[in-house]
């Protein structure tokens, strides 16, 4: 749960504990409302509540204030609270999904799913592409393990607010747990590119690997690998009759192909093969049939240059001393990457998205 009172450029004043000479009320509502956050933020959530009310006194109209106070009461685990004042601004005119967030989350741990199902859809009404409405909804099955209904919710989210990192990293977790781990490589790879500095990021970084190394098989006669329901053989990708156009024979063909002289699966062996795989995705024109945002960025890190560095980072945390070892003996390439990244990262926005439904309509070859 995010906070929504900010500090902002208009109301840059000074606080000092004493309200100054000549501050109108909503001046010392906001130094209140400030101060508030801080104490709520360092568990000190009584005194925030009470400094909420009086800020809420001083300034009733604005919807931060008891906005803030029923999140405090979230905190204190009194979700009756919580939830009596949030319904008295549920229609009010600056209202946000995050108050319809928190409404059907303080009806859903009361086990009231139900009411919480009907809050959460009274916030899609309003906002249609709120992704923080459809993680809620999917996390109500996902805290019944109940993962094959919340996926759906998780990947609409991500259809519709595609800058919203938490439900490519609930997608990315469902899928590389299933048959179909294709979409969990591609949908945990965007998160980590949008979120890139977390215990998250750290965390899909692991299931990447761990997940590359459990479906790529190279046995002493045959290779083959398994990232979604059809096993991919490297002997069938000559096989026009065998290789179709759906994305997973289309993703599958350029992997494997991508897979030579390898013996073991390591963190220089993957970026040995991401790399491969970007250049026979592009080669074979796979990216004008199945385009695809985050592989038109892997193959903007090759031109540049910092495709293998970049692998590494993505990869890091499945094989760390791997990581490290490579590290030391590339500090030059990994720190011109660090520099290159930081001014050059991952678009994604409505007009540059990803999500697995868009190839159900696949896109002939001309």
């Amino acid at each position: 749960m995010m906070n929504i009172i900010k500090m902002s450029g208009l109301f840059l004043f000074l606080y000092t504990g004493q309200f100054l000479y000549g501050q109108t009320n909503k001046e010392k509502a906001f130094s209140k409302g400030q101060q508030a956050i801080e104490l709520m933020d360092n568990g000190r959530v009584d005194e925030s509540i009470k400094l909420l009310e009086e800020a809420q006194k001083l300034d009733p109209d604005r919807l931060d204030y008891p906005y803030e106070l029923a999140y405090a009461h979230y905190l204190k685990e009194d979700y009756k609270g919580a939830i009596k004042i949030l319904k008295k601004i549920i229609n009010h005119k600056d209202v946000t999904d995050r108050v319809f967030q928190l409404l059907g989350n303080s009806y859903d741990v009361k086990g009231k799913c139900k009411k919480a199902f009907k809050v959460y859809d009274a916030g899609l009404k309003k906002f249609p592409d709120s992704g923080i409405i459809y993680l809620e909804k999917g996390n109500v099955y996902w805290g019944k393990k109940e993962y094959v209904k919340a996926l759906p919710f998780y990947e609409k989210g991500i259809e519709v607010d595609p800058t919203f990192p938490s439900n490519y990293y609930r997608a990315a977790r469902i899928y590389c747990a299933t048959t179909e781990e294709v979409w969990g490589l591609i949908y945990g790879e965007i998160f980590m590119n949008l979120e890139s500095n977390s215990n998250r990021t750290y965390e899909i970084s692991k299931l990447l690997f761990d997940t590359y190394k459990s479906e790529i098989r190279i046995n002493k006669d045959s290779t083959s690998i398994d990232f979604c329901n059809i096993v991919i053989n490297a002997e069938d990708v000559n096989d026009k009759e065998k290789i179709k156009f759906p994305f997973c024979m289309v993703f599958g063909q350029a992997f494997i192909l991508a897979i030579n002289d390898v013996d073991k699966i390591d963190i220089n062996s993957l970026d040995k093969i991401r790399t491969g795989f970007v250049k026979n995705y592009f080669q074979q024109g796979h990216n004008k049939t199945h385009p695809n945002l985050l592989f038109d960025y892997q193959d903007k890190l090759l031109k540049a240059g910092h495709l293998e560095a970049y692998n590494h980072w993505v990869l890091m945390k499945g094989d760390e001393e791997g990581f490290v070892q490579w590290k030391s003996a590339n500090q030059v390439k990994w720190d011109e990457f660090v520099k290159w990244f930081a001014d050059n990262g991952l678009k994604v926005d409505n007009m540059h998205r990803f999500y697995s439904g868009q190839y159900n309509t696949i896109i002939e070859e001309k």
